[in-house]
């Protein structure tokens, strides 16, 4: 049974691909590094994470970016004997401009040593790359306006602009005019395209409605890749903006794939709303749906009807349960479920020695450039995680703890620092203040010398930390930490993330041993 979403936790945008019998899934990162997170399956019900292809700084280097910029939906594809993946690197979120510079890199196996990145262009962001049965390949886009509204060929769409294309060639990089191919519904802020070609016919996929609760998929057509398009006498194949009592809502920005058994299926973006404080909130972030569509009149539709895709679609694949994961730090390499902040160099970060993750203390909290900051996502609205540390913080300037991270302005830590002589834990949270970043403290909790148990359990809307065992401080308020929190939905949109964190606000590189960390969402 496919049960969606088949991405869970913080899965955004997902580019859908089919070589043989093997899937895959390719989803955005944003500020995480490594860069783009591709997933395989062979039944469509269970995926694993294969690849994570930006690895070095030739390809990507993120120290600066704001929060929610970096990498912006991916594209894969494979043509040629290789598999070809576009993305956009985003240097700016607020104000006109967005500064978002598209590349593309391949590699002959998913997992192996992708190449240094060819640069495209930079008119507008999700890109996607469109490889014709003439052996021609075209470059899409969706074109920003920093002028604003009124001033585009889709005034009443702010500057999301339309969808432009462009014929690109490996050697000899774009070719010939650009041409705007479609400028949405009225829905507006027209973004994600995505080409394929089927029956003589090019199909345009979309993404409208930003990527909040009006977020849909709007298809187009036409017999010639550069237009007219003719739009989907439904408008949208799928979105939850009429049915607001979906559990899953916020669908949107996906791609088709015909399986290899002769299904034909579209991935969609999605999230789980729970009731919080303030209203809704997805505590898992944006994930991934697919949805079973088939073809009618030269068109694609849900194959159940209407917009609004099922939470469960039959498969003769049973899904493998989850359990919890613990780790002890004793490889090599960092567990595959980790990530870090924008920085291409780990190693000024953090270290596995063979018998810990030792996190070497750089900037604050705050940075957007060296934070060491290691973390996993969130998958559950529920779930408890736990870290053990060794660690002698010489004066308050100096911390390590267990953090529920969504970025700068919203966050809750327990960090184990030490004030007057004494080591406590100092339990900080930033509550959605933006700007200004300012930090609310709920307590300081004496602590023996030693090794020290730091654990949070988060229940939806409810967050409780402990150190020891034992809980410490207020229940604190779980929905900051989620796209709705703070600035709101279309501000911020990536997905939150617990993990392990260490500072050295004197620059001297303090370091902190985290020995294990084990996650569990089967609270």
């Amino acid at each position: 049974m496919l049960e969606n979403p088949v991405l869970r936790g913080f899965n955004a945008d997902p580019s859908f691909c089919r070589v043989g019998e093997d899937y895959y899934i390719a989803t955005s990162t944003f500020e995480w590094y490594p860069g783009v997170q591709i997933h395989h399956s062979r039944d469509l019900v269970n995926w694993t994470l294969v690849a994570r292809p930006l690895r070095r700084a030739a390809q990507l280097d993120m120290r600066g970016n704001p929060d929610s910029c970096g990498i912006w939906a991916p594209c894969l594809s494979h043509a040629d004997g290789r598999f070809w993946l576009v993305y956009t690197d985003v240097k700016r979120l607020d104000g006109a401009f967005k500064d978002a510079h598209n590349y593309i890199v391949t590699c002959e196996t998913v997992d192996g040593d992708w190449s240094d990145p060819t640069y495209v262009n930079s008119s507008g962001f999700d890109p996607s790359l469109f490889h014709d049965d003439d052996g021609r390949k075209w470059f899409v886009n969706m074109r920003w306006n920093h002028r604003g509204k009124g001033t585009g060929l889709n005034p009443a769409h702010d500057a999301f602009d339309g969808i432009e294309l462009q014929e690109w060639h490996p050697e000899r990089g774009l070719l010939g005019e650009v041409a705007t191919i479609y400028t949405g519904t009225d829905l507006g802020l027209t973004e994600a395209p995505h080409l394929f070609k089927r029956d003589g016919w090019y199909y345009l996929t979309t993404a409208e409605g930003g990527t909040g609760y009006d977020h849909a998929v709007t298809m187009a057509r036409s017999r010639d890749i550069g237009g007219p398009y003719e739009t989907h006498p439904a408008k949208h194949l799928i979105t939850a903006r009429f049915n607001p009592e979906n559990p899953i809502q916020r669908m949107g920005h996906g791609q088709y794939v015909e399986g290899a058994d002769g299904r034909h299926w579209h991935s969609f973006l999605c999230g789980r709303p729970q009731q919080g404080p303030h209203g809704p909130f997805c505590a898992t972030g944006r994930e991934t749906g697919l949805a079973e569509v088939v073809w009618r009149d030269g068109w694609l539709w849900l194959k159940d009807g209407g917009q609004l895709p099922p939470t469960t679609i039959d498969l003769p694949a049973a899904r493998i349960p989850r359990g919890p994961v613990e780790r002890d730090f004793s490889g090599p390499d960092l567990p595959p479920e980790f990530q870090w902040l924008r920085h291409p160099h780990p190693e000024r970060l953090f270290q596995m020695t063979g018998t810990c993750l030792r996190l070497t203390g750089r900037e604050s909290l705050g940075s957007w450039f060296e934070q060491s900051l290691v973390a996993r996502r969130q998958e559950e609205a529920a779930y408890r995680a736990e870290a053990d540390f060794l660690c002698d913080p010489p004066n308050w300037q100096r911390a390590a703890g267990l953090i529920t991270y969504y970025n700068r302005h919203k966050f809750h830590a327990a960090l184990i620092t030490r004030e007057g002589g004494e080591r406590v834990v100092t339990l900080v949270s930033c509550l959605g203040d933006w700007p200004g970043e300012g930090l609310t403290f709920h307590g300081r909790f004496s602590v023996a010398e030693g090794k020290v148990t730091l654990g949070v359990t988060v229940d939806r809307a409810v967050q409780q930390f402990s150190v020891n065992g034992a809980a410490v401080g207020p229940a604190l308020d779980a929905s900051i930490v989620s796209d709705e929190g703070g600035r709101g939905e279309h501000a911020s949109f990536t997905g939150a993330f617990v993990g392990v964190v260490a500072h050295d606000l004197t620059g001297q590189g303090w370091t902190a041993d985290v020995t294990r960390f084990r996650y569990d969402d089967g609270i």
